[in-house]
């Protein structure tokens, strides 16, 4: 056995911000000078920020990418560094007119003031909200080890660790002992316990070491819930860093040295003549499902109003259970100065409404203000009488209310500068029982991918110390008051039942068939199942919300607005 000494930097990085990551990074590289470590490791594409997208088609992009990846390797020393780049590749003739320039998901390990080698990632996701394929080329160069402080090393990207017959399988059956695993991995529920029982089994399978390191932070739907982790050649857990926190971490590991050493490993690092042994770190206790998904909201919110430069948000208070818990998370994410909600009662609203509103504000600290649109609200249906004059009050005048409440919060937010929170979740959004240039106004949509039952679970949650979003709230029926004696049940199965079909379907993606298998009835499902089809025209204009589900409206279920197939 020898000893290594492995550093992790689990950080929060933007795209396209490659002096900002740059710097990010040098921190990083400094730290782990200080401390010691033989390698450091850092997020996949920790240079430019995961995922960039289009960017990387831009060639000015790759290259400044290239001049920070060169800077970076100026500035390395003993320690090696394995750090996330895009790598431009040989340009290949496609034919006589035209040449393709390819790039690659890239690591570098630097050391000693250079680029001693780079690896090039191999298995390309291209699902869910994955689209690799459609920018980097796979790479199909032969296993490279690399010799740090004795120890011969494999790197490998995300995707690579998730194949029994990946990469990092391949680097073990050469020799290698110690894996490190480079990784922009989004966030969705149950995915932390998948890593974790996943790198367990690659380590105990491949008999080596496995060091996994993720980034943290938002970047529009996609949330990185960090949980970098390192797992003994036994399988068994040595470290687990802080979920949604930035943490910077090192690691003396005992590493085997029993296989015959690969003669391809690069020399990187001579081992260390002397030092004493690092304090063994303690592993932060795991958030709770539920809490785990708070997390994952707030980290998602505080990230795209900062990182999109507003100082503050708007929230409709409604004085229901979503804005409730929208405004509450706000508060968690940027705090309270920074959230102004408003309440716009019209002659349908409760006194309730109301007071639980200001009640809610009181309890989170946060501005609050009353704005009544009744008169408002009475001119329009003026305006309008002389066309909807002789036809039944509706949908439409029903609408005109939520489409006020938006123009007016869209105006408070072009005044002052604050950016509008939507406040829809995923069961309203799935059925289209939402409106238009109304509740579905603003830039971010906080509980996009959040079903109603899973609101009242975290609202639950959230209170859980003391309450902070009143019970009344919680225990009312849910009602977007805009008639009398409105329930949402007036339009809507009740949520426990939506929402378990909604699972099905859209989650899990079954027929109409497999659901009523389940024990549904057909009537309902069908129901169901063409409201969510039919209302795919409102998604599409729905703003960028938190993705928290296996699959998310956007990014992961893309389904085409004019389509007459029906799944029944």
């Amino acid at each position: 056995m020898t000893q290594i000494r492995v550093a992790g930097a689990q950080i929060d990085l933007t795209v396209g911000d490659l002096s900002g990551n740059e710097e990010r990074i040098l921190e990083a590289m400094r730290w782990a000078e200080t401390v010691d470590a033989d390698v450091l490791v850092v997020p996949e594409l920790a240079v430019v920020g995961y995922p960039p997208e289009d960017l990387v088609l831009r060639e000015g992009f790759v290259e400044e990418n290239l001049q920070v990846l060169r800077r970076l390797a100026e500035a390395s020393g003993r320690c090696a560094t394995v750090v996330g780049f895009v790598d431009s590749l040989e340009e290949g003739v496609i034919d006589d007119d035209s040449v393709e320039r390819r790039i690659a998901n890239a690591a570098a390990v630097i050391a000693g003031g250079r680029v001693v080698g780079v690896y090039h990632k191999e298995l390309l996701p291209n699902y869910g909200v994955f689209d690799e394929a459609r920018y980097f080329a796979e790479s199909r160069e032969p296993t490279q080890l690399w010799d740090i402080s004795g120890v011969a090393a494999g790197v490998s990207i995300c995707e690579d660790i998730w194949s029994p017959e990946g990469p990092p399988a391949r680097q073990a059956a050469a020799g290698s002992t110690l894996l490190l695993n480079l990784n922009g991995s989004p966030f969705h529920e149950g995915k932390s316990g998948e890593r974790a029982r996943l790198l367990s089994a690659e380590a105990k399978r491949s008999g080596a070491a496995v060091v996994y390191v993720n980034c943290v932070g938002g970047q529009d739907e996609l949330v990185f819930d960090g949980d970098s982790m390192i797992f003994g050649a036994d399988g068994e857990l040595i470290y687990r860093a802080p979920q949604f926190t930035e943490e910077l971490f090192v690691v003396d590991l005992e590493v085997s040295t029993d296989r015959e050493r690969a003669v391809s490993a690069v020399p990187v690092v001579e081992p260390s003549v002397s030092r004493a042994p690092h304090p063994v770190p303690i592993s932060v206790e795991r958030l709770s499902d539920d809490g785990a998904v708070y997390q994952a909201l707030v980290t998602g919110l505080r990230d795209y109003v900062t990182k999109n430069g507003f100082r503050e948000v708007i929230i409709g208070s409604s004085g229901g259970i979503d804005s409730a818990l929208a405004a509450t998370l706000a508060v968690d994410a940027l705090g309270p100065s920074a959230v102004h909600t408003l309440t716009m009662p019209t002659r349908y609203s409760s006194k309730g409404s109301v007071a639980d509103s200001e009640a809610l504000a009181a309890n989170l600290g946060c501005r609050f203000s009353v704005v009544p649109i009744e008169a408002t609200f009475e001119s329009f249906l003026k305006t309008l009488d002389p066309l909807f004059r002789g036809t039944a009050s509706g949908v439409a005048e029903e609408n005109v209310q939520a489409r006020i409440r938006g123009t007016i919060l869209m105006g408070v937010s072009n005044k002052f500068g604050g950016m509008v929170v939507a406040t829809g979740n995923k069961s309203e959004m799935a059925v289209g029982y939402a409106t238009l240039y109304g509740d579905m106004a603003g830039g971010y949509a906080v509980l996009k991918d959040v079903y109603k039952t899973l609101v009242y679970r975290l609202a639950r949650w959230r209170n859980r110390d003391g309450v902070v979003i009143p019970q009344e709230i919680i225990d009312k029926a849910p009602s977007a008051e805009l008639r009398p004696d409105q329930l949402d049940t007036d339009s809507l199965p009740p949520y426990d039942v939506l929402d378990a079909v909604l699972e099905e379907y859209i989650e899990q993606d079954r027929t109409v068939d497999e659901i009523v298998a389940l024990g549904f009835a057909r009537d309902l499902v069908c129901r169901i199942a063409r409201m969510v089809d039919r209302n795919e025209y409102k998604r599409r204009q729905a703003p960028p919300g938190v993705k928290i589900t296996r699959k998310g409206f956007g990014r992961d279920r893309r389904l085409p607005i004019t389509n007459r197939y029906l799944n029944q």
